[in-house]
């Protein structure tokens, strides 16, 4: 059989399939590139079928995405408790041990996981608009996903939560008050024994990029959809001399917040997301590059 590398999975995959059976892209389909390097990620189409291991999962719906699991004996996957859509009886349903389970409750993190395990059929959905990307993770691969946009994982892919290590600080004395642009944890996905899969939600569309080493580019932070482990992030900070209106203020309160991004590997930024609101000057913050112009 002739193969070819998916172009947005990064995986050998089968030519005569009208979509990767690996993560659920069109074979066929033109790649969509902007002129500054953005692949537009395209939509996995309504009933597109994923492999791995002896079972599959198919995806239902374009709008409000279903991912509906075929299990096989000793294939098992992960989610947290408020995705599951659906569940047959013989699917095998338990608590998945989870540590840190008063920090995760403090950050709105979900708090329970779930785990399901064949013979047996299980549905999830996010239970917004968006899209469902499948990112197969081959032996050895580790992935930074941003908090809230997990959905669920193979069984053979571990699970971690860390600090993202992103903030800034406003107010004074007992006032003061600590915000994180792209969310205060972030979860990272590792495929440490065999090759898993790994799906996620994502609002709006989705655009990856390549990052050579050393390259780097500005986001929102709240953008960030997944990176590789091996890209760096830390927080970008614009001060515009021109204030405009806001005479009353310093160039120093005035300012936009960016997440800067640093190769070399894999970033996917999603279309729809929240601008840090306008707070007052900041007074501390974890390091930082600055702009002023």
């Amino acid at each position: 059989m002739n193969t070819y590398v998916c172009r947005y999975c990064r995986q050998p995959s089968d030519p005569n399939s009208p979509t990767c059976p690996l993560c659920g892209a069109p074979v066929d389909i033109r790649s969509s590139v902007s002129d500054s390097g953005w692949v537009a990620q395209p939509p996995i189409k309504d009933m597109a079928r994923l492999q791995f291991g002896q079972s599959h999962c198919q995806i239902a719906g374009t709008t409000v995405p279903v991912a509906e699991f075929n299990l096989a004996p000793n294939d098992w996957i992960y989610f947290s408790h408020h995705t599951m859509l659906w569940s047959e009886p013989a699917t095998k349903l338990a608590n998945m041990p989870m540590r840190g389970a008063w920090s995760r409750t403090m950050a709105g993190m979900p708090l329970m996981m779930l785990e399901a395990r064949g013979p047996g059929r299980v549905g999830l959905s996010d239970n917004h608009a968006g899209e469902v990307v499948a990112l197969p993770l081959h032996h050895g691969q580790q992935m930074w996903v941003r908090e809230h946009r997990f959905l669920t994982a193979t069984g053979n892919i571990g699970y971690s939560w860390h600090p993202t290590d992103v903030w800034y600080q406003t107010g004074d004395g007992d006032e003061r008050e600590t915000h994180y642009p792209m969310g205060q944890f972030g979860d990272v996905f590792a495929a440490h024994d065999a090759p898993g899969l790994l799906l996620l939600h994502s609002p709006g569309n989705t655009f990856i990029r390549d990052l050579q080493p050393g390259q780097n580019l500005l986001i929102q932070p709240s953008s960030l959809l997944y990176r590789d482990v091996s890209v760096r992030a830390h927080l970008h900070l614009e001060y515009p001399r021109n204030m405009g209106f806001a005479f009353w203020n310093t160039r120093w309160s005035y300012r936009s917040i960016f997440l800067r991004l640093i190769g070399p590997g894999r970033v996917a930024v999603q279309s729809v997301y929240s601008p840090p609101e306008y707070t007052e000057m900041i007074q501390n913050h974890s390091y930082a590059t600055r702009h002023h112009w």
